[in-house]
């Protein structure tokens, strides 16, 4: 399958959506980045990553855990959601067969920041009581949202 990822690569995305993920008021994060490539790696071993999607924002339920996270779609059709803070680092697992219902939410959130209402679009991927929420708030996010949603429900419900 071409373009797939290794655990190297996927390290280096968040490596660079790290330095992204600071917003102007706040602190830079703390990573130790030596430490991180060596958590992704013993995560991901040697599976082959087919999409990967950035949530620059945190979604709700997450905010005590993290500063942003990576949604990881495997060549196996498993999935790696993956918390990444300054000193916080998690990870679920979770086979898309295993997922109990797919989400794809096209709306408007109200942007307090700046006054106004803006579109968003999120896929939710849910199973038992736990979710995994991706999160697009422009089109180079919706696109790779899309992707990603995409890849799922034919993993799910493939078209005979």
């Amino acid at each position: 399958m071409a373009g797939l990822m290794s655990a190297n690569e996927i390290f280096e995305k968040a490596q660079h959506a790290a330095a992204e993920a600071t917003g102007p008021d706040e602190k830079a994060m703390q990573i130790d980045y030596p430490a991180l490539k060596e958590k992704i790696q013993a995560a991901l071993g040697d599976r082959k990553v087919a999409l990967c999607h950035i949530n620059k924002f945190l979604p709700e339920g997450y905010e005590d855990q993290g500063r942003f996270n990576l949604v990881l779609l495997t060549a196996g059709n498993v999935i790696f959601d993956m918390v990444i803070g300054d000193s916080y680092f998690r990870y679920d697992v979770v086979s898309v067969g295993q997922l109990d219902k797919v989400q794809v939410i096209d709306a408007m959130w109200d942007n307090r920041e700046k006054r106004r209402e803006e579109p968003f679009l999120s896929l939710r991927l849910m199973h038992g009581e736990e979710a995994h929420l991706l999160l697009a708030l422009d089109d180079d996010e919706r696109a790779s949202l899309l992707k990603f949603a995409s890849a799922v429900m034919s993993a799910r419900n493939p078209e005979r």
